[in-house]
């Protein structure tokens, strides 16, 4: 067995772990795959004979192609991707779609959203940490910091999470009664109440598939989300989506696309809205606007 072959089998052998680590930095299965299989290609280039920790020194190679590509994904939003390279061993295609709900399940529509709040190296550092248990030692080279400064980015990460995501009963009541008013402020053109509803910084976000169908790839700022929705969503129906209040149009009772909202301090920080039908096909969805 050549030396490229055993690296092969050892690669294969922690696949799931790292696009489970990919899907959490970067929120999208198809973006995890191509992560990992961008990672194979380094691994496949690179000398491990010295390599003591190969899990570990994997998952440092595959967490470094997540951070690039948060990092061109925050500089050039809209810049589609190209060509990518030929699959390795284990390619995608005919995956089990219980995988890919598995994957969803453990991080949650919620908890993604909070996480697209965070900067690139944030988020390497809390989802390393305190996912992963991956030493600050370890993640310090991945995020070009010291020890010290990684680990006050994942405490600065955390402090986010634990602010924005609903945890208790009484959470999820207060984000229900958030987006309960800001559908009922959309529907009767409400500005002034949508604006009450908002965080100045507020942002909005579409997933590439609801890019195509018209959405604004990401609009700032709570005039511009204000104006965006004033007199809409007249089809959007109150719903829960993974166990939280959001939005979703299901016309002919399918899923076509949902709005998920962060909330921080009784306002609206963040609407993420996803029409891709993979994503929308693994979500918890009960409508409740009937």
């Amino acid at each position: 067995m050549s030396e490229l072959d055993w690296l092969a089998g050892r690669f294969e052998e922690n696949r799931d772990r790292l696009r489970g680590v990919a899907y959490r930095m970067l929120g999208s299965a198809a973006e995890a795959d191509d992560a990992v299989q961008e990672a194979w290609l380094r691994v496949s280039r690179a000398d491990a004979g010295g390599v003591e920790n190969l899990p570990g020194w994997l998952t440092t190679i595959t967490a470094r192609v997540c951070l690039n590509m948060l990092q061109a994904r925050r500089s050039r939003p809209e810049e589609p991707r190209g060509a990518q390279p030929p699959e390795p061993a284990g390619q995608r295609d005919g995956q089990d779609p219980a995988d890919e709900a598995l994957l969803a399940d453990s991080v949650g529509l919620a908890l993604l959203a909070v996480l697209d709040t965070l900067s690139p190296a944030e988020r390497v550092a809390f989802i390393l940490h305190d996912m992963f248990a991956v030493t600050f030692e370890e993640i310090a080279p991945i995020v070009d910091r010291s020890p010290a400064a990684t680990r006050q980015l994942a405490s600065r990460a955390r402090r986010r999470v634990q602010g924005a995501a609903p945890h208790t009963d009484a959470d999820r009541a207060r984000q229900r009664r958030v987006v309960t008013a800001f559908l009922a402020a959309s529907r009767r053109g409400d500005f002034a109440a949508l604006l009450e509803l908002l965080d100045p910084g507020v942002i909005l976000r579409a997933d590439r598939a609801a890019v195509r169908i018209g959405a604004p790839l990401q609009l700032h700022g709570a005039r511009d989300v204000a104006g965006r929705f004033s007199g809409q969503a007249r089809a959007a129906q109150l719903a829960l989506i993974d166990g939280v209040a959001g939005l979703a149009w299901t016309p002919g009772g399918k899923p076509r696309v949902v709005f998920t909202f962060t909330i921080a301090g009784g306002k609206i920080t963040a609407i993420d809205m996803t029409a891709d039908p993979g994503r929308l096909g693994q979500l918890d969805l009960a409508i409740l606007d009937r």
